[in-house]
């Protein structure tokens, strides 16, 4: 292959890659701050956790099931980078009306006398927030897409690993933007900036996005990866038949994800994964200053150590290992994650009163190892069910990780108000100790379910009786 083409691709791919790191960073930047800002909300404006907690749910639910019907769509159209774009812009759009919410007083009689939210207020920015919940849902599958559109099949696991860490890089930053530097300079009073300056630097995003990136190799005169990949098989390279393709696809489908024993038990230990997650990410900033003392500007500075360093190193740590370990077994490196995460999280929860320094590294901790699972269950589901509907496959699992909102949203803010946060961490560590004994279930399980899927395309082949 000529190497002109060969450096171009390489360019191409990296452009690719860094753009949408950038970009689904800046989708947690009108998407976490909503975390970072709860004990704001709750002291302003008199929001109760378990209220907050049902924003959560309600978002995490309507995001799970925006990337279901979202991963299917984006399968079907070319524009896949106009999505992205498009779901970063109404995002941002949704969080400046929340900002803009206590100004709206006089038309809707938002704030009662003492400047507290009335039930139309708390109404209000949950309805908005179940909006950006499917508005989000359109940012991770044209990454997906993307990736497979530009990356080289054996180079794709470790490629979606350094994607991957976009997760923290946005999660990180905007908890520090917005906890040291927004609330910890100004105050609570100022939360209404922690929704506008992200915003504002999404509506910026799009423009990256719209005309940074490129739908596919063909659109900049470059062959598929896969043309470019000597580990690919020529089998994997050749076009299917479009009839035996529209014939057989749903069947397939059926069989290779919705018929698949591993899919499930990787949806399933995915939703515990997502509890403990979610509690350090939703919950994190609440827990630490109620919980453990910490003031805004440390615990803001905590949650954005465990995202950046703990997630990051977590992540990139994880691809390795699955490769060079465990021979692309993602299901093994996501058990040993989730176990490391659960203990480190019930450290947290048994420090003694004081030792906030060693609190501090259990957290930072347990996010290094939640990310493990998290970068890789996604990867273990798109080996299981093939290339041919992983898409599928990841859409089912991310209506699990998300469905988990509905227990580390609603019933952790219950939890909390009426029991204290010891009830919360006590039901997130048994739903750890559930995801590893999941994972462990399959721990004999081959790296990928290709052999399996030629034996149903063998029996999809034969001619009709």
């Amino acid at each position: 292959m000529d190497q002109s083409i060969h450096k171009k691709y390489n360019y191409w791919q990296w452009r690719t890659l860094i753009i949408l790191m950038i970009g689904y960073a800046l989708f947690y930047f009108v998407r976490k701050n909503f975390s970072i800002v709860m004990p704001a909300l709750e002291s302003e404006l008199g929001i109760s956790k378990l209220q907050l907690g049902m924003f959560l749910t309600l978002n995490g639910i309507i995001y799970g099931v925006s990337r279901f019907i979202n991963g299917f769509l984006v399968d079907r159209i070319r524009a896949k980078r106009v999505m992205m774009a498009c779901g970063l812009f109404l995002s941002a759009l949704v969080t400046v009306l929340i900002g803009l919410s206590p100004q709206m007083n006089g038309l809707f009689h938002f704030l009662d006398e003492e400047g507290k939210a009335t039930l139309g207020l708390v109404y209000f920015i949950g309805s908005l927030w179940l909006i950006n919940g499917y508005m989000q849902g359109m940012g991770f599958p044209p990454c997906c897409t993307l990736m497979a559109h530009w990356i080289k099949p054996s180079e794709l696991a470790t490629k979606q690993s350094i994607w991957n860490t976009s997760h923290s890089i946005g999660a990180g930053l905007v908890a520090f933007l917005c906890a040291t530097v927004i609330l910890g300079t100004f105050g609570y009073e100022a939360w209404q900036w922690c929704f506008f300056i992200p915003a504002i630097l999404a509506f910026l995003g799009v423009f990256l996005l719209l005309f940074g990136l490129k739908d596919s190799p063909s659109d900049v005169g470059l062959p598929s990866p896969e043309a470019l990949d000597e580990q690919t098989p020529a089998e994997e390279v050749r076009k299917e038949d479009p009839a035996f393709a529209k014939r057989a696809y749903k069947q397939f489908v059926k069989k290779m994800v919705f018929q698949n024993p591993m899919i499930w038990i990787l949806s399933l230990a995915n939703f515990c994964v997502y509890i403990i997650r979610f509690t350090i990410l939703d919950w994190g900033a609440t827990f630490l200053t109620q919980h453990k003392g910490l003031s805004i500007q440390a615990a803001g500075n905590t949650v954005a150590a465990s995202e950046i360093v703990g997630g990051i190193i977590g992540t990139l740590l994880a691809g390795w290992a699955t490769d060079r370990l465990f021979k692309s077994r993602a299901h093994r490196t996501s058990l040993l994650g989730l176990l490391g995460a659960t203990i480190c999280f019930l450290l947290f929860w048994r420090m003694p009163a004081g030792a906030n320094i060693w609190a501090i590294i259990c957290i930072i901790m347990a996010s290094f190892f939640v990310y493990m699972p998290q970068a890789l269950i996604g990867v273990a589901a798109s080996n299981q069910a093939t290339k041919r509907v992983a898409s599928s496959a990841n859409g089912l699992v991310g209506i699990f990780c998300y469905a988990s909102t509905a227990v580390s949203g609603i019933l952790f803010g219950y939890l909390a108000d009426k029991l204290g946060w010891n009830s919360v961490f006590e039901v997130a560590i048994i739903f750890g100790i559930v995801g590893v004994v999941l994972l462990a279930i399959i721990w004999k399980a081959p790296a990928d379910g290709y052999a399996k899927a030629e034996k149903i395309l063998a029996e999809l082949d034969k001619p009709s009786a």
